[in-house]
Parts: structure tokens; sequence; C-alpha cells
């Protein structure tokens, strides 16, 4: 409960210096996760890692999340920070579409060099102002992004080995366009 305190009081603090910037915030599991404008993530996290009553020095994770049944803000990128000093961790979450660019924090974190790689690989964020950003953990001449829902299982091509020819063939792989669909029900909802 103290906790919660500490934290309501520090979200407080914080919308007053960065109005603009947070547009909700909630706490769980002992931990606060902010909600943050996309154009102010750069203003943000300089100030969560500089000032003297945050010091989250440390970027432990970033990654993204797809949820293509949002209209608007179908991607969620989402920064987990560390703060030593104060023993505390933090949530950042932004939204976003398919075609809004994000600033790299890169200057700020040095290790969201690999991280935002990894986000732009797999779901095709692009990061504004990235020094290195290209392919990362899928080919170079990869189509598509596979952490996106509406990739298709099965990818676009596909890997087999020719008995006749003695050889890997690649080959493009060709669906119906019913399988192309994504269904958003999981088969949890029907458990009652």
């Amino acid at each position: 409960m103290l906790s919660n305190i500490i934290y309501t009081t520090f979200v407080k603090s914080l919308i007053k210096k960065l109005p603009h910037a947070i547009t909700g915030s909630s706490f769980s599991n002992n931990e606060l996760v902010l909600y943050v404008n996309y154009k102010y993530i750069y203003q943000t996290l300089f100030f969560l890692k500089y000032h003297t009553n945050s010091q989250y020095k440390l970027l432990a994770d970033l990654t993204a999340v797809d949820y293509p049944e949002r209209l608007d803000g179908r991607f969620e990128v989402v920064y987990n920070l560390l703060s030593t000093k104060f023993n505390s961790r933090i949530r950042i979450k932004v939204q976003l579409n398919e075609v809004t660019p994000i600033t790299s924090v890169e200057s700020i974190y040095a290790g969201a060099n690999w991280l935002e790689r990894e986000v732009w690989d797999f779901f095709g964020i692009f990061f504004l102002y990235h020094t290195d950003l290209r392919r990362i953990l899928t080919d170079y001449g990869f189509e598509g992004y596979p952490f996106r829902k509406d990739f298709p299982l099965t990818g676009y091509t596909s890997l087999r080995y020719d008995d006749i020819q003695k050889v890997v063939v690649c080959e493009d792989v060709e669906l119906s366009q019913e399988f192309r669909t994504f269904n958003f029900q999981t088969p949890w909802s029907l458990i009652k």
C-alpha cells in the first residue's frame, strides 16, 4: 500500500514536469506503467534517466506488441526501465500505427541499438535517427515482418529438399485467400 502511495505521488510530479508527454498511468504488480505520446518519447526517457528523483539508468528491455483489432494505435512499443539507485522499475508504453515512425533512444541508452533493430526487423516499426537500422535476425531479402499478427504462419517462401535435383529448392508459397484472414477469436473465449 505504501509503494502505491509513493508511485501515485511520483506520477503526479511527472505529469507536472511532462504535461504533454504523459497520457495516462496505471499501477499493477508493484510496477508503474506510464502511457506516453509517441512525439515525446525521447524527452520522457531523457528525463527519466537524468532527473535526480528518477535515475532510470538501465533500459532492461524494449519490445513491441501487435493489436491488429485496434483501428488507431495498432502497435504498442514497450520500454522497461530500471533504477538501481531507487530499486524500482517502470514500464513506458507508446501506441503507434503502421506508418508512424518513433524517435530512436539509442543516444540515451546504448543498449537500445540492438533492441530497436530487432523491433524494426520483426514488427516493421521505424525508428527515426537510428544509426544502423537494418535487419538483424532475418535474412536481408526477407519480405514482411514475422511478429505482425497478420503475417501468414507459413511465411512467403518455402524451403524443401528435392530428391531428383539433389538440391534445396526455395519456392514461393501460394495460399488461398481465405487462409490469409486473421481470426480475432481465440479458443479460450469459448471456455466458460
